[in-house]
């Protein structure tokens, strides 16, 4: 599965190692403390590891604060992410203007506030620094959600799954999963390191942006 030559990889990886690093280091402490708000809010593991699958669908454990009551189902969401990928409405699974499960019983009280502020995420700075995720792509699927994709959303695996892309900083949450899945493939089709740093960029103010309207961008 060939990938645009618009970015080098070794400057893609240059940036991710570089950026990745200094921002673990300065948000090691942040953390910390999220870690500790974590383990307080109920019984379970600090972190939530799921099997993801990113460049050519190669399966890996990301790593993400947990947000969730241990052992949790995800048949609820299962059920979601099919009906949005196969409905010919999708407006009618909206809650207000976005798409997302509305009262998840499963999100604890600290969860929601690491959703709303997208700070579960930050674990993924591991995952970049070892290689099978990259700051900047489209967002790593869960296996039985990849399995449900069309064709045409199979360019999507031609490069590294990312903690930020272009349906993050493009309002993640009001789109549909075919609109948010089209994203990704204009961003493999248009890869490049200027893209990249463009999006870097807009992440920032769109996670404080989701955060004071509380509805997340990851």
């Amino acid at each position: 599965m060939a990938r645009p030559p618009r970015i080098s990889d070794a400057m893609k990886r240059g940036i991710d190692l570089v950026v990745g690093a200094t921002t673990l280091l300065f948000l090691l402490p942040v953390m910390v403390v999220i870690a500790l708000l974590v383990k307080r809010s109920s019984r379970g593991p600090v972190l939530f590891r799921q099997d993801r699958v990113g460049f050519a669908k190669q399966p890996f454990p990301m790593l993400k604060f947990r947000t969730m009551y241990a052992d949790s189902d995800d048949r609820v969401h299962r059920e979601y992410v099919a009906g949005m990928m196969n409905s010919e409405r999708p407006e009618e699974l909206r809650t207000g203007t976005t798409y997302k499960l509305a009262n998840d019983a499963r999100i604890t009280r600290t969860g929601r506030w690491l959703r709303r502020t997208s700070l579960d995420e930050l674990p993924q700075l591991f995952n970049v620094l070892r290689g099978e995720m990259s700051l900047v792509g489209p967002r790593p699927m869960i296996p039985w959600e990849a399995d449900l994709l069309d064709q045409e959303f199979e360019p999507r695996f031609a490069v590294k799954p990312g903690m930020t892309g272009l349906w993050q900083v493009g309002g993640r949450n009001e789109l549909t999963m075919r609109e948010a899945l089209s994203l990704d493939v204009r961003y493999v089709k248009e890869a490049s390191t200027w893209l990249d740093l463009k999006i870097l960029l807009r992440t920032i103010p769109t996670v404080v942006r989701s955060a004071m309207t509380g509805r997340g961008v990851g």
